[in-house]
């Protein structure tokens, strides 16, 4: 894990973790096992920002669970360009198998870029993806990505669909993580992803800032999930899938 007294520039950054932040919120945490499903957002694509380590933000998690509970096992199986079908039939299996008590969902983002977007199948694919791990006593967190529509590389002809289709898939992805009784990340109207320098030059990736506030944000969701059980993270033992 990077030195953050390093990085200026994200030691500067309101949205990004404070030195220890990480440390008090995931104190006593329980979790063993984390798997990372999805697309390349969840696989850590992006671009290097001066002033912020180059650290995927999924990798960035796994270090600070890691720094509370050594020997944590990180499973990342993201790909770049796999649909939430592809997450269903190809990476939900060994994820299963992983036995993880953690585990994080990131995929649609790769759907909602092609013609034959079907955002129904989409919801439908993501509630199987979260419910396989809900029903194994897995703990789950669901990501409503930034809207990448503010990105400086969208053709401004593209830009209100796919802003549409961003804000479409974040409000069915929270809807399955409220079904479901799972942890939720809204990252698609933080105050950031208006900023420009979130987004990689491709333009559908984040650059390391977003990777770092992204991390940021799931980390203090973790944080509060763990506040509102204190017998559980004050837990030596958890259940895996």
């Amino acid at each position: 894990m990077a030195d953050r007294s390093l990085y200026a520039a994200e030691a500067a950054d309101p949205h990004c973790l404070r030195d220890t932040e990480a440390a008090r919120l995931l104190a006593g945490h329980p979790w063993r096992r984390f798997a990372v499903v999805g697309d390349s957002i969840a696989e850590g694509l992006g671009d290097p920002y001066p002033g912020y380590p180059d650290e995927p933000w999924c990798d960035r998690i796994a270090a600070e669970l890691t720094r509370q509970q050594p020997g944590l096992a990180y499973l990342n199986l993201g790909k770049s360009m796999a649909t939430a079908a592809d997450v269903a039939a190809a990476q939900l299996p060994e994820a299963l198998a992983f036995s993880p008590d953690l585990a994080l969902v990131s995929c649609g983002g790769a759907d909602l870029l092609r013609f034959s977007y079907d955002p129904d199948a989409v919801e439908a694919a993501l509630r199987a993806i979260v419910s396989a791990f809900a029903g194994r006593g897995c703990d789950v967190v669901t990501v409503g990505l930034f809207d990448g529509s503010y990105a400086a590389g969208v053709p401004a002809g593209i830009r209100g669909r796919l802003r549409e289709r961003l804000h479409d898939l974040a409000g069915r992805t929270r809807r399955v993580a409220e079904d479901l009784v799972v942890m939720h990340v809204e990252l698609t109207w933080h105050p950031a992803s208006r900023d420009a320098d979130m987004y990689s030059s491709d333009p559908r990736h984040g650059t390391m800032r977003g990777h770092a506030i992204a991390a940021a944000e799931t980390i203090r969701l973790l944080g509060a999930h763990l506040a509102a059980d204190p017998a559980r993270a004050a837990s030596t033992s958890t259940r895996p899938c």
